[in-house]
């Protein structure tokens, strides 16, 4: 079995940090279907007390939460970008956290794409890659 070593070279320390730091996270690719992994995670979220913020042009509603077609139609103020789209949608979303002053991009498992990943880096964000926030935050922070 391959083991894909995070790019990141965070430590626990460093990801239990942002997970405590930060709180109001747009959650991009967010899908209403509850087999979707995207709607386990937010729900994980919302349950743990972080404010979600669904992004996705495709829906109006997510988990009972106004869905925003794109990063900068959110009203609020924005702390992690947490991508669950395709890699080659992944730019387009980090310039999206770059201009809304996001702190950290978070890339899922399957969404890392190097080129985001390092622009985001150049830009000051935090990258967080081949991670789940969902698994992270129950092995580092639990309940």
């Amino acid at each position: 079995m391959v083991r894909i070593i995070p790019v990141d070279r965070l430590t626990d320390d460093d990801v239990r940090e942002i997970l405590t730091k930060y709180r109001k996270i747009a959650l991009v690719g967010a899908s209403p279907k509850p087999e979707r992994d995207s709607n386990e995670v937010m729900h994980y979220l919302i349950e743990k007390g972080y404010e979600v913020y669904p992004v996705n042009p495709r829906y109006s509603e997510v988990l009972g939460r106004k869905c925003y077609p794109s990063v900068l139609d959110i009203p609020d103020k924005v702390e992690i970008v947490d991508l669950f789209v395709r890699p080659e949608f992944t730019r387009d979303y980090v310039e999206q956290a770059i201009k809304k002053g996001a702190k950290v991009v978070w890339f899922q498992f399957g969404t890392y794409d190097r080129e985001a990943f390092k622009r985001a880096r150049e830009a000051g964000l935090v990258t967080v890659a081949h991670r789940c926030i969902k698994q992270e935050h129950a092995r580092l922070i639990g309940d």
